[in-house]
């Protein structure tokens, strides 16, 4: 009863803690502009922040770290460190190519050896067959490579205010317009409880 409790309540702060340091991250850079400040500095120092602390909510509420969250967290505080360290953007901008393109590398060696990375990562938060997985590990490869390149155009051709912008809104849109797509993948191939991954469980159209 206690850990239904939490799963619920982990569930309504799913939102803010997934996108709270992002959205934290262009107010900071927008507030500082406006005062006159290091937006570099401290938009990235509160990224850092704001991201050890939803981390920090998320063990709190659900007793775990999603695999995902935590490595997209640990990139953070690498590569933030790193552009507060060096007094460069260059990091903090180039962080959303090599990771996505790392993720989207992973999951395509993973897809062709014959596993599922994506099944791990995602943490049991699915449960889907083995087919459903293949068909979601090639759409969220093609996801994270989609947005490897526009991150890389996008870090190159704007300023850091309208780079800003495009992580939080742009690479979010991308995340969105994937998620979509992967709802009839879900629908499809998602298994009742009880049902392992070999099982057909296919749902009928």
């Amino acid at each position: 009863m206690q850990e239904k409790s939490m799963g619920q309540t982990a569930g309504k702060w799913r939102a803010v803690i997934e996108y709270g340091p992002l959205l934290l991250f262009f107010l900071v850079n927008f507030g500082a502009g406006r005062l006159g400040l290091d937006k570099v500095l401290w938009a990235t120092s509160a990224l850092i922040v704001a991201t050890v602390i939803a981390l920090a909510a998320s063990w709190q509420l659900e007793r775990r770290i999603p695999k995902i969250t935590l490595f997209g967290g640990i990139a953070v505080a690498l590569f933030g460190g790193l552009t507060i360290a060096f007094d460069d953007p260059i990091f903090i901008k180039v962080k959303p190519t090599i990771i996505s393109a790392l993720i989207a590398a992973i999951l395509v060696a993973g897809q062709l050896l014959g596993r599922n990375p994506l099944k791990a990562m995602l943490d049991g938060q699915m449960q889907l067959t083995d087919q459903g997985w293949r068909l979601f590990g090639w759409l969220w490869a093609v996801m994270f490579t989609v947005q490897a390149l526009a991150n890389e155009v996008a870090r190159r051709l704007l300023s850091f205010d309208g780079w800003v912008s495009f992580k939080v809104f742009g690479l979010l849109g991308i995340s969105l317009l994937f998620a979509v797509l992967s709802v009839p993948v879900i629908h499809r191939h998602a298994l009742d409880k009880g049902q392992n991954g070999e099982a057909g469980g296919d749902r009928p159209t």
